[in-house]
């Protein structure tokens, strides 16, 4: 999450990915790997992809990916990751301030995992734009955090982090022309900042365009 006000979301993103060489663990999301089992591979795309292991997975599992993020430090280590996993050909590494820029085209999966800031960051519609580029029988995976976890004070920092009915209003998707599959909480273990393990409260959104 971002927390410098005087840094740009690109400065900042470059900053945090320079402290070290790997920031995420390399790892598929879980609620990724949950609910894509079963859909048939097509054109992805993941929004805001970090250093590329959802992008990655999905590209081993037979999709074409365009992965976006703000960050290009962030995108050429994702790019160097998915060369040595031998799916760099499967996977179009764009940058993109999604506030402000958007991938184009029609997509069978648009996927976005905890798509949060404490910057500036038009989240409701990004995922509506995100919405936007479902191809038809295809669909929209969005995953977040529902609330701060139990070790952030209460009322630290200014993010507002919706529960998934929240999330499915917020894409104000027009009736008849979708399929909501999920739309749902799920626990998760984590990691605190202390080095204890705990376990935060995240949502799933899944929704399907339909053809007609």
């Amino acid at each position: 999450m971002i927390d410098d006000d005087t840094a740009s979301g690109q400065e900042f993103w470059d900053a945090r990915y320079l402290e070290s060489e790997r920031i995420w663990s390399g790892e598929p999301n879980a609620a990724l790997v949950r609910e894509v089992d079963g859909l048939a591979p097509g054109r992805a795309l993941d929004l805001g992809c970090g250093e590329g292991g959802d992008s990655i997975w999905l590209a081993r599992q037979g999709w074409l990916v365009t992965a976006t993020d703000i960050s290009q430090v962030a995108l050429d280590r994702a790019a160097r990751h998915a060369a040595d996993a031998g799916v760099g050909d499967r996977v179009e590494w764009q940058r993109h301030d999604l506030g402000a820029s958007f991938p184009a085209g029609l997509f069978e999966l648009v996927s976005a995992h905890f798509l949060h800031s404490r910057g500036e960051l038009p989240r409701e519609e990004i995922l509506r734009t995100a919405a936007s580029a479902v191809a038809p029988g295809g669909v929209l995976l969005v995953v977040g955090h529902s609330g701060a976890p139990h070790w952030e004070q209460p009322g630290h920092g200014d993010v507002h982090l919706p529960g998934p009915e929240e999330v499915l209003a917020q894409l104000a998707l027009a009736d008849g022309r979708w399929e909501v599959l999920v739309c749902a909480e799920h626990e998760r273990s984590q990691i605190g900042p202390d080095g204890k393990p705990g376990s935060r409260t995240d949502n799933t959104v899944k929704v399907r365009r339909l053809t007609v």
